[in-house]
């Protein structure tokens, strides 16, 4: 496990795209969080930290947003306007989880049991001055990026 303060937007868009620097080109990362947490803002830095330069959004209406950058593909989904975890069979999640894609998924216990289990679960909460930031791996896959971005991290405090 590894526990952040972020205490700017713009520190919690660095997070994000240093997990960007470090994430597989395929894997499953679960955002969870109060409203107006943060999880797009991680998005954003994300997505940013690939080289993406259009607007970031939630995809609280559309549910789902994908991105092609570069050789790179990423889904943001915001499951939180789903009324039922049987829903997620109509979004295509299935043939996501089947490309080498990384899928960014908000709210996702609005899939209690219709998701699988992610490689690394993203928990943001308010804290006075700004946001904490938790992340733990839940695969094998999840560890190897926690690692990885635990050393990209303290390089950025050296630096």
């Amino acid at each position: 496990m590894l526990r952040i303060t972020a205490a700017t937007e713009q520190e919690q868009e660095t997070l994000g795209a240093a997990l960007s620097r470090v994430a597989p080109t395929a894997c499953l990362i679960y955002l969870t969080g109060d409203l107006g947490a943060g999880k797009t803002t991680l998005t954003r830095g994300f997505l940013r930290g690939l080289g993406y330069k259009g607007s970031v959004k939630s995809p609280t209406y559309t549910l789902i947003e994908p991105y092609e950058i570069g050789a790179r593909r990423c889904y943001h989904l915001d499951l939180y306007r789903l009324a039922d975890p049987d829903e997620i069979e109509y979004l295509g999640l299935r043939d996501m989880l089947q490309e080498d894609a990384v899928i960014l998924v908000e709210w996702p216990e609005q899939g209690r049991g219709a998701l699988p289990p992610p490689d690394l679960m993203v928990r943001i909460r308010y804290r006075q001055g700004g946001r904490e930031l938790t992340f733990e791996a839940e695969t094998g896959a999840g560890a190897e990026t926690l690692e990885k971005l635990r050393g990209v991290l303290e390089l950025q405090v050296k630096s």
